[in-house]
């Protein structure tokens, strides 16, 4: 942490970006987004087709799933270091392009030996994403919209997912599943050329934010590796925001992947009307990131603390509800809590997304939040669904989701345990850039 102030920026001159053109940004950033998880979660819509098609385990199609979130958690921390210094527009543009190929390449496959290698691939493209996406966000808008932007635009994945689950499912009943497929793919490649052409990497730069930001990331640079790590991970509270999100995403990621197949299982619908209901909890839970993440600016703008409290009672409550509403048999009562949860699980993605960027230097945002995404693939998005599905192997699926939800109250004690830390963490860190 000795080196913070070397590279603190003043991040309250993002207010001189033109207002309309950020949000044109932010549009067109989280369109890619939504192609991003569209193209990751098309694949949970099919799950039942392929599995009798290909003569599948679920080990195996939790695998399909996880590798995606394994290439992410692996490659996105050295990726988006690239991404900060090659220019973060220029690696948005070729990680899309990428993802949208590799998914073009999953409708090509013939085999589960084919599809695993083309799911390798998506998760290259996506590796990186989500924090030099968010990073560039950030960089354009005032620091006190942090916890609203940070849990909006990680709700493309959740929406994403949706669409990706609901029109793939649709698609593959009308089609045939490769279609599934193909369309994301097109859908992405066309979004390419759009943010090709109208965002400006020059345009951006020419913020005296980002003007700033580069200049003190040459500092880091110059400061060397050691320092940066320090800079990540120097304090126990960032450490504790990185290892809660992770553990609550956990919960996401196995609901997710698996609510298509259960919903087929327990309650036989078909592959397109599963796909859609849990199109609908999916949503729940896209829904529940903005608005916990606009309760938690609310709630802690004159308390920053407070956010860590918030945190912890998403991952409390969403785990009480999931806990109860997978001991109850099949039927209304039992989809009400499901919503109910889906509608808070992924609640603290807004919160942890601003405790990071609180408590990291704005130059090395992209380094910090692919650090904040290697956490939550690591912990959550890759091991959700793999574990979810060997467990189900082994007792079912309805007893592998009666026993995962206990996760969130894993996530809950490291944010209770990180809150005692950030009030004198926050206050270090603004002491050295001061």
């Amino acid at each position: 942490m000795h080196a913070v102030h070397t590279i603190a920026v003043d991040t309250s001159a993002a207010s001189r970006v033109s207002r309309p053109y950020a949000w044109l940004v932010f549009a067109l950033t989280f369109g890619l987004l939504l192609s991003d998880y569209m193209s990751r979660q098309v694949l949970n819509a099919v799950f039942p087709i392929l599995k009798a098609e290909w003569v599948l385990s679920d080990t195996q199609l939790g695998s399909l799933s996880g590798v995606v979130a394994l290439l992410v958690g692996l490659l996105t921390f050295p990726l988006s270091v690239i991404a900060d210094r090659w220019g973060r527009v220029k690696s948005i543009t070729l990680m899309a392009a990428l993802w949208s190929l590799a998914t073009l390449g999953c409708a090509l496959a013939t085999n589960y030996g084919e599809m695993f290698a083309a799911r390798f691939f998506v998760g290259v493209g996506e590796a990186a994403y989500g924090s030099v996406g968010i990073a560039l966000i950030l960089s354009i808008f005032p620091p006190h919209m942090r916890s609203t932007l940070s849990g909006a635009f990680m709700a493309g994945g959740a929406f994403g997912s949706v669409l990706g689950m609901a029109l793939g499912g649709v698609i593959a009943t009308q089609f045939g599943w490769r279609w599934s497929f193909g369309a994301m793919a097109i859908f992405g490649l066309l979004l390419v050329a759009l943010y090709r052409a109208i965002v400006i990497e020059k345009k951006l730069g020419s913020c005296p934010a980002a003007r700033a930001a580069k200049a003190a990331q040459g500092k880091v640079s110059r400061a060397g590796a050691r320092r940066l790590i320090e800079a990540l991970f120097g304090s126990n509270a960032v450490r504790l925001a990185y290892i809660g999100s992770g553990l609550q995403l956990f919960l996401m990621a196995a609901m997710i992947a698996w609510m298509p197949s259960y919903l087929n299982r327990y309650y036989h619908l078909a592959t397109d009307k599963a796909g859609a209901l849990a199109g609908i909890f999916i949503l729940f839970g896209a829904i529940g990131m903005v608005v916990c993440g606009m309760i938690t600016d609310r709630l802690s703008r004159n308390a920053p603390n407070r956010k860590w409290w918030v945190a912890m009672a998403y991952s409390l409550i969403s785990s009480v509800l999931l806990l109860i509403a997978f001991q109850l048999p099949a039927g209304m009562p039992q989809l009400v809590l499901i919503g109910a949860g889906m509608f808070l699980v992924a609640g603290t993605t807004g919160p942890a997304g601003a405790m990071v960027a609180n408590l990291t230097p704005a130059a090395i945002h992209s380094s910090a939040f692919a650090t904040l995404t290697l956490a939550n693939n690591l912990l959550g998005l890759a091991p959700g669904p793999f574990v979810t599905g060997v467990i189900a192997d082994r007792i079912g699926l309805l007893g592998a989701l009666q026993i995962i939800p206990v996760i969130a109250l894993l996530a809950a004690a490291a944010f209770f345990i990180g809150k005692h830390y950030y009030a004198g963490d926050l206050k270090h860190i603004q002491a050295l850039a001061s």
